[in-house]
């Protein structure tokens, strides 16, 4: 009897060994998802085996999930803020540089504006397209709901420098997909969005100051409105160090081609934008708007 046993034990032990493969969940700003996650993740299977599934819904919840373990790794296109607990154990780790564009119906007319017309489009004074140059009727400013998204947060610290800035808007979405498809749809639309999104969709940006959004331009800082794109990561959860490893891949070589590839600029080739270029952009952005 107690061979049969010790028998079946080395019968056991002999099988071969199968564990469930890892899996990674990502979840934030819908602008990082769309740009260049997807394909990210897709390589890095490709490289390690390991799965990562990908959700969207803001750059609030990409943070927040992440301090909170709901998830493995975050997308975010704003930085963490101080006042908040809930994010402070986040860190926040920027992959790349997206620019802030203004975007309307492929039909409109309207090719370029200054930042003192975008202002006083989000403080309500400008409601007709006559007042842009363009035909005598309605627009419509479509706008992130709540004060704390990616793009609402970075550009009311852009535009007027008070993160809890008002936007005059009847229109509010609860992220920029809906927003986006909107003004593919709706000849009066007009909104700001992430350049790294932007591409993927079938809408006109418009120039900024005269200045096209180019790779180059957005790389160098001669676009004004820019922001970097964070990977959120928790160094206390338990995928941890599997996480670590694909924001690693991200900002690695293959990473930073990927990246590229979607016509969005890996941040360390902006480095230049970063050291030179930031104090010159603030001087430049008040200037322009003191013209008022």
């Amino acid at each position: 009897m107690r061979y049969q046993f010790i028998s079946k034990l080395l019968f056991l032990a002999l099988l071969p060994i199968t564990t469930q493969a890892l899996e990674l969940s990502w979840v934030g700003c819908g602008i990082t998802r769309n740009a260049f996650m997807a394909d990210l993740a897709a390589a890095y299977k490709e490289e390690t085996g390991i799965d990562i599934t990908i959700a969207g819904g803001g750059a609030t919840k990409g943070i927040r999930e992440i301090t909170g373990n709901q998830a493995d790794i975050g997308g975010a296109c704003r930085f963490k803020l101080d006042s908040s607990r809930v994010e402070a154990s986040a860190n926040m780790i920027p992959v790349a540089w997206d620019a802030l564009v203004v975007v309307v119906h492929n039909s409109n007319p309207i090719d370029s504006i200054s930042l003192v017309q975008l202002r006083e489009l989000y403080r309500g004074k400008i409601t007709n397209w006559s007042q842009l140059g363009g035909a005598d009727q309605p627009l419509e400013l479509l706008i992130r709901k709540g004060k704390i998204s990616g793009v609402g947060y970075t550009l009311r610290q852009h535009l007027f420098e008070d993160p809890k800035a008002s936007f005059i808007s009847k229109h509010e979405f609860p992220s920029s997909g809906p927003l986006e498809k909107t003004v593919e749809k709706n000849p009066n639309a007009i909104a700001v969005t992430g350049i790294a999104s932007a591409h993927k969709r079938d809408f006109k940006i418009l120039k900024l100051e005269g200045k096209e959004p180019s790779f180059e331009k957005i790389r160098t800082g001669n676009y004004l409105l820019y922001r970097p794109l964070y990977l959120v990561h928790n160094r206390h959860s338990p995928n941890s160090r599997e996480s670590n490893r694909f924001i690693q891949f991200a900002l690695g070589p293959k990473g930073r081609e990927i990246i590229r590839k979607n016509d969005v600029v890996p941040y360390f080739d902006g480095m230049l934008l970063l050291q030179k270029r930031m104090e010159h952009w603030k001087q430049f952005v008040r200037e322009a708007l003191a013209k008022q």
